[in-house]
């Protein structure tokens, strides 16, 4: 059974920081790049960051760059995704999703669920003022 299972998503202070982790099982990880993305209440999907399977490319949203950290243990099927200096707007479900594509393009083309070949549950983040 495909599955990824968000998990590290909690309540924290702006400025604080949290991990979230995209766990992976059921198909072949190191074939796929991965993606994270938020939805807040009342407001459209978006994408945050992507990392490739190939060289570790990175990808990052203007709204998060230079806060957000995306990692992957290829080892044990996960991809991080570390914030830092959190803000209240960076509140919402964050979803990770995978796509057996060797680079983030098409990863961040869509914010769909249709869109991509697996996608989790999703875990909230909230971050008070």
């Amino acid at each position: 059974e495909v599955q990824l299972v968000e998990s590290g998503g909690g309540l924290v202070q702006a400025g604080g920081s949290l991990r979230l982790s995209c766990a992976a099982s059921g198909f072949t990880f190191d074939d796929f790049a991965i993606g994270w993305f938020r939805q807040a209440p009342g407001k459209e999907r978006e994408v945050v960051s992507c990392i490739s399977f190939s060289y570790g490319r990175t990808f990052y949203s203007d709204s998060v760059k230079g806060r957000f950290t995306i990692s992957r243990d290829n080892a044990n099927n996960t991809v991080y995704l570390q914030m830092d200096s959190l803000k209240p707007e960076d509140t919402a479900v964050y979803y990770c999703a995978a796509d057996s594509v060797p680079h983030c393009l098409r990863v961040v083309l869509s914010t769909t669920r249709g869109g991509h070949d697996y996608w989790g549950q999703g875990t909230q983040v909230t971050v008070s003022s």
